[in-house]
């Protein structure tokens, strides 16, 4: 019975561990950037800021190579070479894979101008062969077991070269040290999506693996200030353009609508009398044609082909008749 049940129990394990390893890769439509292979390597965001991403990646395998250069672009190329004969059939197996992506260099902290660095190149294994790849035929090759693990991510477009990688590092090392994030300060990956036959729109990255929880806030940006609402106060000074006129205080309910359209000023003299108290009308009771609104108005000046026609009409208004019946005036 037990001998019946150990074959099974082991063929469910190896499934379990196969479908763990390519949890991690996926097809190529579900990233905006990757775009050029079938096959790209999944994760999740953790977060987003202006600066940097947080991602989460699954337990994946590669294949990489080592190259000692001074510069990582000689150091990439002669590794990329020994790698892209690995996955077109140079291999115990003759089997030829598909180019995955991205491309990962993994590029020394603390190097200097004068000495050579190692620089580590690896491809992403495709899903099919994430858990049995083809054993190399170049000594010169070996399999890497990516761990779990959070990344701070940088992107930035163009060629991934020396400069540009340690720019963006800086920016991106200069960002983690600001918000007081733990990060591994040995190394960091240079991250390439594109064949070398795009020119446009290439998207390129930098990797810091994250150490404990990743960071997503600021601790050091304040919170945003909040003015609270002054109190109110009876005695306190209004605004001079809103001060109103304390010889007395109109009802908006009895200003009619002609008189705020000839004369925006609040004044007892544009105020329409009431039946007990209307006086015979005179011109000189009228609104004064040309009048500028009181600064004490509570309504709001505009500027507009009305105020330009009585102007224009007051300049034709003979100088020995300084008050212009309204209805003289062409308004239409």
């Amino acid at each position: 019975m037990t001998s019946c049940l150990f074959p099974g129990l082991v063929v469910l394990v190896a499934l379990m561990v196969s479908v763990g390893a390519e949890g991690g890769v996926g097809p190529s439509n579900n990233s905006s950037f990757c775009s050029e292979s079938k096959e790209c390597l999944e994760y999740e965001l953790v977060c987003k800021t202006d600066e940097y991403e947080v991602r989460h990646y699954s337990p994946t395998r590669w294949v990489s190579t080592d190259a000692e250069a001074y510069f990582m672009g000689v150091g990439a190329a002669v590794a990329f070479r020994r790698l892209f004969q690995y996955i077109t059939g140079d291999n115990n197996g003759g089997l030829q894979m598909e180019m995955t992506a991205p491309v990962l260099v993994r590029i020394p902290e603390e190097t200097r101008i004068w000495e050579p660095a190692i620089y580590t190149l690896s491809f992403l294994l495709p899903a099919a062969y994430q858990e049995r790849p083809p054993t190399p035929t170049d000594d010169k090759l070996y399999f890497t077991e990516m761990p779990s693990m959070d990344v701070y991510v940088r992107s930035y477009g163009g060629w991934m070269l020396s400069v540009t990688s340690r720019l963006h590092a800086h920016l991106l090392t200069k960002e983690l040290v600001r918000v007081q994030a733990d990060y591994n300060h040995t190394y960091h990956y240079g991250v390439g999506y594109d064949s070398p036959l795009k020119l446009l729109n290439r998207h390129n990255e930098v990797w810091y693996v994250a150490e404990g929880e990743a960071v997503c806030s600021d601790p050091q940006e304040p919170t945003p200030p909040h003015t609270p609402t002054p109190p109110h106060t009876p005695n306190a000074t209004p605004n001079a353009t809103h001060t109103p006129n304390t010889s007395h205080t109109p009802n908006a309910t009895h200003i009619s609508s002609s008189t705020i359209a000839d004369s925006p000023s609040d004044l007892p003299a544009n105020r329409p009398p009431t039946p007990s108290q209307a006086p015979e009308v005179t011109p000189s009771q009228g609104p004064v044609v040309g009048e500028s609104p009181s600064a004490n108005s509570s309504d709001s000046q505009v500027d507009g082909p009305w105020n330009n026609t009585v102007e224009a009409s007051l300049e034709d208004t003979p100088s020995d008749n300084s008050v212009a019946d309204p209805t003289d005036l062409n308004l239409a």
